[in-house]
């Protein structure tokens, strides 16, 4: 093993050794994909809002938190986890959000079959977070920390997928307005936890 790599195991080896320059053009590309969903991610969330109707974008208006089986947003504790184990739970909720966004998709396709943006808005978010949750595995993998096989689509998110396609009208406005928000707070917080590795990024 050269003393390049050894130092991806050891950081404080030598700390005077840079990521292998692959693995630091990766790491900034995956960062700046995150970045650049973050933003799109809360103009999804804004565009869903609109195309709701009242109550929804009312001010005041507090919809119910629904529980989104199979993903729940970061945990305060999140950000004090090891890095890799932040990046694995990161890498897990990308994984379970495309089926989630599909069912919210296929839900609005019958609610607002007049808003086509909206729904081509909601299936880039969807292969999106397959991408970034792709690249995000592949820095794990990079940096010897990835999780052992392939992930296979959580089978609770494909259930809540299934409930959302069948809830009634004002719990499916609900539980999608729940996915979109999850995809944002999730993809900013990938950003967050990528900026870690970024070289010159926060300690």
């Amino acid at each position: 093993m050269s003393r390049r790599e050894g130092s991806l195991e050891d950081p404080q080896a030598d700390s005077s050794v840079s990521l292998l320059p692959h693995l630091e053009a990766k790491i900034r590309q995956t960062h700046s994909l995150a970045h650049l969903l973050t933003k799109y991610a809360e103009q999804l969330l804004q565009e869903y809002v609109q195309h709701q109707g009242d109550p929804f974008g009312l001010p005041g208006f507090s919809p119910p938190r629904l529980p989104v089986a199979g993903l729940s947003a970061p945990a305060p504790s999140h950000a004090g986890l090891p890095l890799p184990e932040r990046l694995r739970l990161d890498a897990a909720a990308l994984a379970a959000l495309p089926p989630l966004l599909d069912a919210v998709r296929r839900r609005q396709a019958e609610l607002n079959p007049r808003a086509p943006r909206l729904l081509r808005h909601l299936e880039d978010a969807a292969r999106q977070a397959r991408a970034l949750g792709a690249a995000v595995e592949t820095v794990l993998a990079a940096l010897g920390a990835a999780a052992r096989g392939p992930r296979p689509e959580p089978p609770a998110a494909a259930a809540a997928a299934a409930t959302a396609a069948a809830a009634g009208v004002f719990p499916a406005k609900v539980l999608g307005l729940r996915v979109c928000g999850l995809y944002r707070e999730w993809v900013s917080r990938t950003e967050g936890d990528l900026s870690q590795l970024v070289p010159g990024g926060p300690a």
